[in-house]
């Protein structure tokens, strides 16, 4: 089994285990959170129009939904997610509203999509957990239309978002065995680099790059703080398999160090993150491209 494999594996048993397990437990928390970056994709698509969308990392089917909706039933849209447990929960959303939407459990990585058969592809922090981003995204390429656009969100590095650190920065003296996130590795920051995601979408073949910082606020109601904190990221993974003493120790600490974020009965701080958009070749430019390497 070489390293790629290896780094599937880890992710699938992360994401149809204990991370797909936090997700599921704050799921309505982290809907409301990242609703600006649900709506600056939904955008992306016409109101009414026939296009096929797919959405990557679609988890539980937040984006993928409000997109379905948007076509109202004259185009498409499918999620694609690794977790069964966050599929079988979009899967039930859009059974339950009656959005014809539709979900397919796979990694996007390697998944064989119909060829030419989407004209937008889009995510919402769900291409950065790929092993070999340049693999996923010529799959994607392949998956896209002549000209099919490709939109999506990742975060800009750690330093740029306290809030996303702040609960391991607190926790560390009290959990010493906390990994430590290594830069570029699959993972919430693996896009903080730009000129790395300008590198991958260039050898997997799209063009007309464009990478924009956006700063964005987010807010989650100050009684759900706990819950957020307590089960989500490195320190929420880890809080599931600790005793319940170092556990109660650890919650008490890191909810302090979150105070700054507390606005009264809101929490609200800045998504430091990358707006990425490309297209993919026509044929005829993608057969140029091919004869002059």
């Amino acid at each position: 089994m070489d390293s790629a494999d290896r780094g599937d594996d880890e992710q699938m048993r992360l994401w149809n285990g204990p991370a797909g397990r936090a997700w599921l437990g704050t799921q309505d928390v982290i809907e409301h959170m990242f609703k600006p970056f649900e709506e600056m994709l939904v955008e992306t698509v016409t109101a009414g129009s026939e296009a096929h969308v797919l959405d990557v990392g679609c988890g539980v089917g937040g984006t993928t939904l409000a997109v379905a909706r948007r076509l109202r039933n004259n185009g498409s849209c499918t999620g694609v997610d690794i977790s069964a447990p966050m599929i079988a929960a979009a899967q039930a959303a859009a059974l339950s509203e009656g959005v014809p939407a539709s979900f397919v459990c796979a990694n996007a990585e390697t998944y064989a999509f119909q060829p030419d058969s989407f004209d937008t592809i889009i995510s919402r922090f769900g291409v950065m957990f790929f092993e070999n981003p340049v693999r996923a995204f010529s799959n994607l390429r392949h998956a896209a239309k002549d000209r099919g656009e490709l939109r999506f969100v990742a975060w800009r590095g750690p330093a740029e978002n306290p809030f996303m650190t702040t609960a391991e920065r607190a926790a560390a003296p009290l959990l010493p065995n906390l990994p430590a996130r290594r830069p570029g590795a699959p993972g919430q920051f693996a896009f903080a680099d730009r000129d790395r995601i300008n590198t991958i979408l260039q050898e997997s073949g799209w063009a007309e790059i464009d990478i924009r910082p956006i700063d964005v606020t987010c807010t989650l109601p100050e009684k759900d703080l706990v819950r957020y904190l307590s089960q989500l990221g490195p320190v929420g993974l880890m809080l599931q398999e600790t005793d319940s003493e170092i556990r109660n120790q650890v919650i008490t600490t890191v909810r302090a160090a979150f105070s700054p974020f507390v606005h009264g009965p809101e929490v609200r701080f800045t998504a430091a993150c990358w707006i990425v958009s490309a297209r993919a070749p026509s044929a005829a430019a993608a057969a140029e491209e091919t004869m002059r390497d």
